[in-house]
């Protein structure tokens, strides 16, 4: 028996049509018709909420207007493809067939995933870019263990150089070096007594303070990583509202996300000991926060979109899926 997938709504008078045609061709070519009803499914509702009916026959999709030898057509053609099919496959893999034609806990799972991936992906960043606040927060409680397991755990992935990190309950947010040239703020080195200079000393020093009760204690992640993350999570609870929105294009993702980090970066660094290739300078709090949440944004702008489409496609089938299923049951039951 044929099984077709009837896309419907109320009130559609050429629906009502289509349902009277198969009827009269049941008994030359035998069907049961699965219909959804597209207004209860928003990504179903948006593909085809001007085309209903809409009637898929195995590989055949047929749109509105539907004509009765249309439908004939295409009952034959599948018919015929059907019985082809049945007398090349296995027994095994009609088995199989069947198997994926049945609504499974793995069915299940992949449903949940594709409608609720966004608030996943969006609960996973808050708690990663949040987690950093804790340590300044466990050491200002004076609860060490807990800060240094922070410190550690973040220490793999990101350098958290004082000078580069923000600070919470001192005197500033941040101890840029002395060659950022912010007369405003307090220097690390003024702050901390500690050297700026590129030597393995100096770096490894400002790696390993965390801070003091004068200055604040170092949030886990530095500025620009930080940054990073915010401008994901801000494009990302923005995206929950506005799911129609495009990636961009790769060519503006480069220009307006990765290319202001990179030479911020870059420059920092081929212009300070041992490169010394420009003249000497250090990036700024304020640049590493506008380029991190730059790329961050730009970049989950460049990716969401296409995600989304991959799962709104997902969505459509297993919605179908499951209807089908469903409709199955309730005739053998």
């Amino acid at each position: 028996m044929l099984q077709l997938i009837l896309y419907t709504r109320q009130g559609c008078h050429l629906c009502e049509q289509v349902k009277k045609d198969l009827a009269d061709l049941q008994e030359k070519y035998p069907h049961h018709v699965t219909e959804i009803d597209i207004e209860g499914n928003v990504e179903i509702y948006k593909q085809y909420a001007l085309e209903i009916p809409v009637l898929e026959i195995g590989p055949y999709t047929l749109k509105a207007p539907i004509r009765k030898e249309d439908l004939q057509v295409s009952l034959a053609a599948a018919q015929d493809r059907n019985r082809q099919l049945e007398c090349v496959n296995s027994f095994s893999k009609t088995k199989k067939s069947e198997r994926m034609r049945v609504w499974g806990i793995a069915d299940e799972i992949v449903y949940w995933i594709a409608r609720h991936y966004l608030a996943a992906i969006n609960l996973i960043v808050l708690i990663y870019v949040s987690l950093p606040f804790l340590a300044p927060i466990f050491m200002k409680a004076n609860l060490l263990p807990p800060a240094r397991l922070i410190y550690n755990l973040y220490g793999v992935v990101c350098h958290q150089l004082a000078y580069r990190s923000f600070f919470l309950f001192g005197e500033q947010l941040v101890y840029p070096r002395e060659i950022a040239g912010l007369k405003e703020f307090r220097s690390y080195s003024q702050a901390t007594g500690l050297p700026e200079v590129n030597s393995a000393e100096g770096i490894l020093l400002a790696r390993q303070f965390v801070g003091n009760e004068q200055v604040g204690y170092k949030v886990a992640l530095c500025q620009r990583d930080v940054a990073i993350y915010f401008g994901i999570l801000f494009f990302g609870v923005l995206f929950v509202f506005f799911r129609n929105l495009k990636s961009i294009p790769w060519f503006m993702w480069i220009l307006v996300g990765l290319v202001p980090i990179g030479l911020d970066g870059i420059s920092q660094i081929i212009s300070q000991p041992p490169f010394n290739l420009l003249p000497i300078r250090e990036s700024t709090p304020f640049l590493r926060i506008v380029t991190g949440f730059s790329f961050g944004f730009f970049t989950a702008w460049f990716g969401f979109p296409s995600v989304e489409e991959s799962m709104a496609e997902t969505r459509k089938i297993l919605y179908a899926k499951k209807i089908h299923s469903q409709s199955k049951m309730a005739i053998e039951g």
